[in-house]
């Protein structure tokens, strides 16, 4: 009974409940999940929600529930469709797992509302799940464990998240650069005068700087560096 299957679980592998009798329906799941993602592109993740595509429809709320049984089951649907299908992977575990890390960068910063979904549990819908399905089908030929490929995933993916909700906040920030000449003047005494020589070293040498630069390939490469280690080991 697809009622006891997690929200949106059935509807995203295109099982439709039985339809009751009565005239046809006015809309659809496809258009109710396209107009979803259309409010979140323009407005963020909290303008995706029953009573706005309702009213955007002319319907009435309830009649929303014909076609998605909650808020939940919508907010599954249209991340899954949101999110798409992952790119094509280069050859070799190092350069997929480069590629996938930055294709996920890319559409966090096409869509950031994306990483506001929350979390429930383990990837469920299809287009999650071919996103899992083509990195561990990049790494299953270097001899490690489907445990530790599935934790070398985790990895990748947490990475990819925490960069690109690290990038939206920045973007999104008011404040004015921390390397400002005028806070390095305000800082740099202060930091000499405070005891932070490692600080002030980096302040002085202009490395200190409010932005992420390089970050991105920095980190992959130290993870990468690590993973390789772990398949020298095996």
């Amino acid at each position: 009974m697809t009622e006891d299957l997690p929200p949106g679980l059935a509807l995203s592998w295109g099982v439709q409940p039985v339809q009751r009798r009565g005239p046809k329906p006015a809309l659809s799941v496809e258009r109710i999940v396209a107009t979803g993602i259309e409010f979140g592109d323009r407005h963020g993740f909290e303008a995706i929600s029953l009573q706005k595509i309702a009213a955007h429809f002319g319907v009435s709320t309830n009649a929303m529930y014909r076609y998605v049984r909650s808020k939940d089951e919508l907010i599954v649907l249209v991340h899954d469709t949101a999110v798409g299908l992952p790119p094509e992977l280069p050859s070799g575990w190092r350069p997929a797992a480069t590629a996938w890390v930055h294709a996920q960068v890319e559409l966090y910063a096409v869509r950031p509302w994306l990483l506001e979904v929350p979390i429930r549990g383990a990837p469920v819908t299809p287009n999650v799940l071919r996103w899992i399905e083509v990195i561990l089908e990049a790494m299953a030929g270097t001899g490690l464990s489907q445990h530790d490929n599935l934790g070398c995933l985790m990895l990748l993916d947490g990475f990819a998240r925490n960069y690109a909700n690290l990038a939206r906040q920045l973007g999104a920030s008011d404040n004015t650069p921390v390397q400002a000449e005028q806070v390095g003047r305000f800082l740099v005494p202060r930091l000499i005068a405070g005891g932070y020589p490692m600080l002030t070293a980096l302040y002085t040498n202009q490395e200190y700087e409010d932005g992420l630069n390089d970050d991105l390939e920095f980190g992959l490469t130290r993870i990468l560096d690590g993973i390789q280690i772990l398949i020298d080991t095996h």
